[in-house]
C-alpha cells in the first residue's frame, strides 16, 4: 500500500513538473527571448539608416521605444498570469524596463562604435509607460481591444 501511495506522489510530482515547464515555456519564455534580442541590437555597431541625421534619430528612438513597448508587454503578460495583480504588475513593469535600459547602456558602453547614453534610458522607460497608458487608456475602454487582449492573455 505504501508503494501505490509513493507512485501517486512521483507521478503527481511529474505532473505538477510538467505544468510547471509548459508555464514557463508559454509566459517566460518570451521575455528572456525579447531581453536577448534587445542583447544582441546592443551588441552590434551602430549603423547608419539616413544621411539626414534627425532622420537616422528618429528611426533609432522609435526602435527604443518599440522595443521596450514590447518587451513590456510580454513581461505584463508574464506577471498577470502568474498571480500578480494588475496594478502592481504595470509598476513592475516600467521598473523593469527602467533597470534593464540601464544595464543595456552599461552594455553598449563595451560594445565598439556605440556608447551609452541616459536619454536612451529614459526612451527605453518611455516605451514602457505608453504599453501602461496604452492598456489603461485604450484596452480597458474598448470592448473589441478587451476580447484581444483576453485572446492573446494580456487581461484576465
Amino acid at each position: 500500500f505504501n508503494i501505490f501511495k509513493n507512485l501517486c506522489r512521483m507521478e503527481t510530482m511529474q505532473k505538477r513538473f510538467k505544468e510547471g515547464f509548459k508555464f514557463v515555456l508559454k509566459y517566460w519564455l518570451p521575455v528572456v527571448i525579447w531581453a536577448l534580442i534587445i542583447f544582441s541590437f546592443s551588441s552590434n555597431p551602430t549603423v547608419k539608416t539616413s544621411e539626414v541625421h534627425w532622420q537616422d534619430f528618429v528611426v533609432k528612438k522609435t526602435a527604443h521605444l518599440v522595443e521596450y513597448f514590447i518587451f513590456s508587454s510580454i513581461l505584463y503578460r508574464a506577471l498577470i498570469n502568474s498571480g500578480v495583480k494588475s496594478t502592481s504588475a504595470l509598476i513592475y513593469v516600467v521598473v523593469a524596463a527602467f533597470l534593464y535600459g540601464l544595464t543595456d547602456e552599461w552594455h553598449q558602453s563595451y560594445t565598439p562604435g556605440r556608447e551609452p547614453r541616459l536619454r536612451d534610458v529614459l526612451i527605453d522607460t518611455t516605451g514602457s509607460l505608453l504599453f501602461v497608458f496604452s492598456l489603461k487608456i485604450f484596452v480597458y475602454k474598448n470592448e473589441k481591444l478587451q476580447r484581444l487582449a483576453k485572446m492573446v492573455q494580456l487581461i484576465r
